[in-house]
């Protein structure tokens, strides 16, 4: 099973913040795992490439900006990416 792993910079202030972020991955269909620490600003999450319905670099991306949070920074498996 081959994984990909991403990792944003994302701006959350308190723990509703952290929480808005944790809710909508828990709602995305394809992740494997991820976690959201407030104390270093990050999301990290683990898709399964082998699945079908596995959400790619932009899609997490959209849909944690649609909280209203600031993504300063992104990487795909390592390789820094646009945001």
């Amino acid at each position: 099973m081959a994984e990909h792993n991403y990792k944003f910079n994302v701006t959350m202030t308190c723990g509703g913040c952290s929480g808005a972020v944790e809710r909508v991955l828990k709602k995305t269909e394809g992740i494997k795992s991820y976690t959201v620490s407030l104390d270093d600003q990050t999301a990290m999450i683990t898709t399964d490439s082998s699945a079908t319905n596995a959400p790619d670099y932009a899609t997490l991306l959209e849909k944690i900006k649609k909280t209203g949070k600031t993504v300063n920074s992104g990487e795909a498996d390592g390789v820094v990416q646009s945001v």
